[in-house]
């Protein structure tokens, strides 16, 4: 079996729709939708809203942690915009998730990021579109579990959930060969982005769950540039599958 493994799209419909090119199926890990661009400041759904000078100085609070001033500003951009805020964010995201779920192969096995919107995943998949969440799945005779979101943090991007909610649908997964999970286990060298210059938020859940019950693999994203791409606890392989806006090509996994 050959299984090819995204994460962090962030709007690369163009290199989504070869990702599974010579694979028996395609997993992804979330984070599909682009809303703002920290390498390139013009693209996202932030830009295209309010130009690429207002991306820049959004991105820039949120970089030094000024998350108040981030807010307020973003709050008085959104005030200016004519009608429901939330109407133009949902139509811009409605318009990725579309051109997105027309790039992306069939079969695919996908859970949640944290900038994702889950409800309107269905308006777009495909009939061999399979999405898990808390759920397993076999392929090629092993089991595969999948965590999506992210945990609480000061970004308050769309999915975030309590540390509760996230252990639960832990807890539901079990044991695994293959734990899939848009954020990584609670270990430091795997959540410290060497570019962004800041640790982002790990799980402690999928850290106990990898300790007692150990996977083949753990396979994660959401660390963009992270310290360590991989390490090992005990017998299960943790990897970061790599962030998928950047480099275009998909994690191989064979067995």
């Amino acid at each position: 079996m050959r299984v090819h493994v995204v994460s962090d799209v962030h709007g690369r419909a163009d290199a989504l729709a070869k990702a599974g090119d010579g694979a028996d199926a395609l997993i992804c890990l979330g984070d599909l939708i682009l809303f703002i661009d920290y390498e390139d400041n013009a693209q996202g759904i932030f830009a295209d809203l309010f130009g690429e000078e207002r991306a820049r100085e959004f991105i820039a609070l949120r970089t030094a942690k000024r998350f108040d001033e981030a807010r307020a500003m973003s709050s008085q951009l959104w005030a200016s915009l004519d009608g429901d805020p939330r109407e133009h964010i949902e139509r811009n995201v409605r318009q990725q998730y579309r051109n997105l779920f027309a790039a992306m192969p069939e079969p695919a096995y996908l859970t949640y990021g944290n900038v994702d919107i889950p409800r309107l995943w269905s308006e777009f998949t495909k009939d061999d579109h399979h999405v898990l969440d808390g759920q397993t799945v076999e392929i090629g005779g092993w089991t595969f579990g999948f965590v999506g979101g992210g945990l609480r943090t000061p970004y308050r991007t769309p999915y975030e959930i309590d540390d509760e909610e996230y252990a639960a649908k832990v807890e539901a997964v079990g044991a695994v060969d293959v734990l899939c999970c848009h954020i990584p286990p609670a270990v430091p060298e795997l959540l410290y982005d060497v570019v962004a210059r800041r640790y982002e938020r790990g799980s402690e859940a999928t850290l106990a769950a990898i300790r007692r019950t150990q996977p083949r693999y753990a396979l994660f994203g959401h660390v963009h540039q992270p310290l360590y791409q991989r390490t090992r606890i005990g017998r299960t392989e943790c990897v970061n599958v790599g962030h998928f806006r950047g480099k275009g090509v998909p994690y191989v996994l064979e067995w």
